[in-house]
């Protein structure tokens, strides 16, 4: 029995209730919101294993690799890739709202006609520009002419609203999208170009590497779960707090409420009346007019 008689039963309560359930879904969804950080982390590191090997890969012809109309699979992103065709310049589109270290500027895509007919989407870089929703093609540096022989990164075709083609211009990259804006048949996906022979007279800013980290994602999940051991704990301790008594002794010792501002001190007021009036200065007060009354007498 804890000392002072006190027992657990203020936990059936139903303010102790309340409580013990908020704490217990608080703490399942940290535990919920932690593992599923833990699943991107481990989403991370098999992506990356996959970009090493593939980077690490010779060139593969492109027909090996990409199918008409099929987005590239998890397996092929950033694998190397080799193309020879013609740059369709005519059907080049603009990727807008692309900055480099802080400076506006566009990526430039060109379909690479191949000699199957079928054309690669090629990223062919960023360009710097004054204004980042440039979507004129023609004011973009031109891709090498004649027969062009290609290597880049093999990227999945990008998803959702953003990667509509208006005006030959886009905000991301999809195959699917671009193919009926500019009337060619496109590989599935596109590529991020790493070498173009003959270079170019004015070449554009190649992509940068893939990011091989693993991200945050191993903090945020302790984090999640650091959350919810914490809930658990404060529940705990709240409850230790009720067995022993301290809970009373901290609510005693915080001060009274001030009265509202403009309000009169009636309880304030009525108290000092009370205890001016008690029942024994009451008898006594009758007493002194009883004998006051006498001596008068």
């Amino acid at each position: 029995m804890p000392s002072g008689g006190r027992s657990l039963r203020f936990l059936v309560s139903r303010r102790w209730l309340l409580l013990l359930l908020v704490v217990l879904l608080l703490a399942y969804a940290c535990l919920l919101l932690g593992r599923w950080q833990w699943h991107r982390l481990e989403g991370k590191k098999t992506g990356n294993a996959i970009i090493r090997t593939n980077e690490k890969a010779a060139p593969a012809p492109v027909d090996r690799v990409l199918r008409h109309g099929e987005d590239p699979p998890d397996t092929a992103e950033y694998q190397v890739v080799s193309a020879t065709g013609t740059y369709d310049v005519g059907k080049s589109v603009i990727v807008r709202y692309q900055t480099r270290d802080g400076s506006p500027g566009v990526d430039v895509v060109v379909p690479l006609v191949t000699d199957s007919g079928t054309a690669l989407l090629v990223d062919r870089g960023w360009f710097a520009t004054a204004n980042q929703g440039l979507t004129d093609p023609t004011q973009v540096p031109p891709p090498p002419t004649g027969r062009v022989t290609v290597t880049g990164w093999v990227r999945q075709d990008a998803g959702g609203s953003s990667a509509q083609v208006v005006n030959a211009s886009t905000r991301a990259i999809s195959s699917s999208q671009i193919e009926p804006a500019i009337g060619v048949p496109l590989y599935g996906g596109f590529v991020q170009l790493l070498t173009e022979s003959p270079k170019p007279q004015t070449p554009l800013t190649t992509a940068d590497p893939p990011d091989l980290s693993n991200g945050p994602h191993f903090f945020y999940a302790l984090q999640w779960w650091f959350f919810g051991i914490l809930a658990l704990f404060g529940f705990g301790y709240l409850a230790w707090e009720e067995l022993t008594g301290r809970a009373d002794l901290r609510r005693a010792q915080q001060p009274a409420k001030k009265p509202a501002r403009g309000q009169p001190l009636q309880r304030a007021q009525q108290s000092a009346v009370d205890r001016e009036h008690r029942p024994g200065h009451e008898g006594r007060g009758r007493a002194e007019q009883e004998r006051s009354g006498t001596a008068e007498l």
